[in-house]
């Protein structure tokens, strides 16, 4: 599974660091981005094995986005979420 965050649809609202954030944040622009375990923050493609959190509960952050800026892929490239 890989995440990413599409900036461009992205408003701030913030209700994916609400509910994780071990795994989103928002950065100086007030986008918001992920954070891996090695400490790296990004808005492009960051591989699941990297993040803090189970796709369950990263899947339940990208649903609460009001703008679906939140992408999911599985392993073979196929768009889980939105």
């Amino acid at each position: 599974m890989r995440v990413r965050v599409d900036r461009d649809l992205c408003i701030g609202a913030a209700s994916c660091i609400a509910l994780l954030p071990e795994v989103f944040e928002l950065d100086e622009e007030g986008k918001a981005i992920i954070k891996s375990l090695k400490g790296t923050k990004t808005s492009d493609w960051t591989d699941g094995k990297e993040l803090s959190k189970d796709l369950q509960m990263i899947l339940e952050a990208a649903r609460s986005c009001p703008t679906n800026a939140i992408f999911i892929e599985d392993d073979e490239g196929k768009q889980i979420y939105p």
